[in-house]
C-alpha cells in the first residue's frame, strides 16, 4: 500500500483546518451537517446523472488503486522477455510454452501463447491492440468520474450558500441570529471548493496517471512480443525495452 495519498489528504485538510485555528476559528464552526449534506449529496446526484453505471462501477474499482497502485513489475517483464527471446532463438517458439507457467503478467502470457500457437507478431498486434485501446478508454472514463465530482462540487457549494442566505433573509426580524446564519451559509462554499480541490480533482488526476502508466506497460509488452515474433535477439530486445523499465534496467543479456 502506498501511504502518500492518505498523507497528502491529511496534510491538505490539516493545513486548512490549522490555518483556520491560527486565525482564531474553531473546528466546530466548520463541522455543520446541513451544508455537508447539500454539497456532497448534490455532487453525488450530479455525478450519478452525468456518468453511466459502467463508469461508476469502474470508478469504484479503480479508486482503490490510488492507495494500492499494483503496477506490473517492468523490470521482471523485461527479464521475462529477454529469457523468452533467448529460448525462442535457440530452441524454437514451441519451447517457449514451457516458460509460460512462470510468467506472471497475463497480457504477456497471452501474447506469447498466440506466438506458440502459430500466430505472427502482426496477429498479436491486430488482436490485442483494439482490446487495449478499449480498456484504456474505459479506465480513463472511470478516472474522470472524480474529475466530474470536482467540477460540480464548487457550484453545489455556492448553491448551498445561496440557500443558507435565503434562510437568513427570511429571519431578518431576528438580528441576533443573522451573524451565525450567514456564517453557516458560507460553509457550503468552503465545503464545495475544499472537497473539489483537496480531494476530487487531485484523486482524478492521480488515477489518470495510473491508467497512463498501465498503458505504457502494455505498450512495452506489445513491442517485446512483436520483437520476439520477428526473431530479434535478446540484446536488442533489452536495449529496446530498457527505457520503459528505467535506466537501471540495462544489463548484459544472457
Amino acid at each position: 500500500m502506498d501511504p502518500s495519498p492518505i498523507l497528502a489528504i491529511l496534510f491538505g485538510f490539516g493545513a486548512i483546518i490549522g490555518g483556520n485555528a491560527l486565525e482564531g476559528g474553531h473546528l466546530s464552526s466548520l463541522t455543520v451537517f446541513t451544508p455537508f449534506l447539500i454539497v456532497l449529496g448534490g455532487t453525488a446526484g450530479s455525478v450519478w446523472l452525468s456518468c453511466t453505471n459502467e463508469e461508476l462501477k469502474g470508478a469504484a474499482k479503480l479508486t482503490k488503486r490510488a492507495f494500492v497502485p499494483n503496477h506490473s513489475d517492468r523490470r521482471r517483464l523485461l527479464d521475462d522477455m529477454v529469457r523468452v527471446s533467448n529460448v525462442a532463438r535457440r530452441e524454437g517458439m514451441l519451447a517457449v510454452e514451457n516458460l509460460l507457467p512462470d510468467i506472471q503478467d497475463e497480457f504477456l502470457r497471452r501474447g506469447l501463447r498466440m506466438l506458440v500457437d502459430g500466430g505472427t507478431g502482426e496477429d498479436v498486434r491486430r488482436t490485442l491492440e483494439p482490446e487495449l485501446e478499449l480498456e484504456d478508454h474505459h479506465a480513463t472514463a472511470a478516472a474522470k468520474v472524480w474529475e466530474s465530482a470536482g467540477s460540480f462540487c464548487p457550484t453545489i457549494g455556492i448553491l448551498g450558500a445561496v440557500l443558507g442566505l435565503i434562510h437568513v433573509m427570511n429571519n431578518l426580524d431576528k438580528p441576533d441570529e443573522l451573524g451565525g446564519g450567514i456564517s453557516v451559509a458560507f460553509i457550503g462554499t468552503v465545503y464545495g471548493v475544499g472537497f473539489a480541490n483537496l480531494l476530487f480533482l487531485p484523486l482524478g488526476n492521480r488515477l489518470k496517471k495510473i491508467v497512463a502508466k498501465d498503458a505504457e506497460t502494455r505498450s512495452m509488452v506489445m513491442l517485446g512480443v512483436v520483437g520476439i515474433a520477428a526473431g530479434v535477439n535478446a540484446r536488442q530486445i533489452e536495449e529496446m525495452l530498457a527505457p520503459f523499465a528505467g535506466h537501471g534496467a540495462q544489463k548484459k543479456a544472457a
